[in-house]
Parts: structure tokens; C-alpha cells; sequence
């Protein structure tokens, strides 16, 4: 006999259709990681963090937010101070991998629903 589904385990379950769960942190990695590909995505992501962080939510989101609010700015501004020196020329795909590297992770953590362990960290 199974029991039936409370209203609130929806919200907190991945779909059992896709097995993805579509969280407002997962949103926001994705739209970082679609940067990639589309150069301005990552302009909405930092728009919804910021926006998604001053809202009252889930105590494993705010952590998500902070780390990828800072993921962000610290990518721009890395990615400008390589930009403007010559030698930066030729590292200017550092930036971009650690963006993507803690976009993925992230991804990963929301999915579990878990809290990133050490949002202020420069470190992935």
C-alpha cells in the first residue's frame, strides 16, 4: 500500500518524469554554463541570483547564491584584468574554466538539495 503524496513533497523531490530537478541554484548554473555558448546568458543568471538571494528561500539555496554571485563577479573581473595585459592574452581561458568549474558544481549540489560547503571560498 503506498501512502498519498503530501502537497510539499513535490517541492522538494527531482521530477520523477526527467529525474532532473529544476531549482532556482540549477537555474542559475545552467544560464552560467550556457554563457558559453550564447555570451549573454550569464547576464540573466547574475540578474536571478541576485534577485533569488533577497528572497526569503530554503537555508541550502542561500549558500548557492553567494557562491555563484561571487563565481560571477570574481570570473568578470579576472577575465578583465587578463584582457588588458599581454600575457593575460594567453590565460584568458583560466577565468572561463573556473566559472565553469564551479558553475558544475554547483549544479551538482543542487541537485542534492545540499548546501555548498564553503560559499566564500576562491577554491571550487
Amino acid at each position: 500500500m503506498t501512502e498519498p503524496t503530501r502537497p510539499d513533497d513535490a517541492e522538494t523531490r527531482p521530477s520523477a518524469a526527467s529525474g532532473f530537478d529544476f531549482n532556482r541554484p540549477t537555474v542559475v548554473s545552467l544560464l552560467y554554463l550556457g554563457s558559453f555558448l550564447t555570451g549573454i546568458s550569464g547576464l540573466v543568471g547574475i540578474v536571478l541570483a541576485h534577485v533569488w538571494a533577497g528572497e526569503d528561500g530554503e537555508n541550502w539555496t542561500r549558500s548557492h547564491y553567494t557562491y555563484l554571485i561571487r563565481t560571477f563577479w570574481i570570473g568578470l573581473i579576472a577575465s578583465v584584468l587578463l584582457a588588458v595585459t599581454v600575457i593575460g592574452l594567453v590565460l584568458i581561458w583560466l577565468p572561463a574554466l573556473w566559472v565553469g568549474v564551479r558553475s558544475v558544481m554547483s549544479l551538482i549540489k543542487a541537485q542534492e538539495r545540499a548546501p555548498m560547503p564553503d560559499p566564500k571560498t576562491l577554491l571550487f
